[in-house]
């Protein structure tokens, strides 16, 4: 399936569900009363969904993959910023669970996507194009080896070969 809109990702879709989960809880007393940690995790849990649309939006899968990495470091941001949540009692043990199972869900989806994205052909995919799969170099045929060997009582072929490449074609005199 290709998607046409960044919000039909589900590493858009369950970033985006962490991020609602993450303002509900930020809402909620002893949380809401320290700025600096509310500022911190809501900013790492915007950024997520934030560059995975921006990286959506670039056409090239080279391009979002690498905005995908960006994404995948604001999840684990969001997930440091979880943990300091439990530690400084602003949530339950079950909360900081269930948190942390959907950045890790978000997190498997964004490197599903990134791993896929490393495998397109860079020309194919736009808008209204399909990504294809890079060919794995080591599955072309090898080429057989030239027969290096003289044959007996073969003329040399004359070198027909222009010097540069902007003269006639002429016989290269010989040595």
């Amino acid at each position: 399936m290709i998607a046409r809109h960044y919000r039909e990702l589900e590493c858009w879709q369950l970033s985006n569900e962490l991020k609602r989960r993450i303002y509900a809880f930020l809402a909620t007393a002893p949380a809401a009363h320290d700025f600096d940690f509310c500022k911190q995790i809501r900013g790492s849990a915007r950024g997520a969904t934030r560059t995975i649309a921006e990286g959506f939006g670039r056409f090239r899968p080279a391009d979002f993959a690498r905005y995908l990495e960006f994404a995948r470091g604001s999840l684990m941001e969001t997930q440091n910023h979880l943990d300091d949540a439990l530690d400084s009692g602003y949530m339950s043990e079950s909360t900081h669970k269930e948190l942390f199972a959907l950045a890790n869900r978000a997190i498997g989806a964004t490197s599903g996507l990134h791993r896929y994205l490393k495998t397109c052909h860079p020309g194919n995919f736009g808008p209204s194009g399909k990504a294809r799969p890079v060919r794995d170099k080591g599955t072309r045929k090898p080429k057989p080896p030239a027969n290096l060997e003289p044959t007996p009582n073969a003329e040399p072929t004359p070198n027909l070969e222009p010097r540069t490449k902007n003269r006639k074609r002429t016989r290269n005199p010989e040595p």
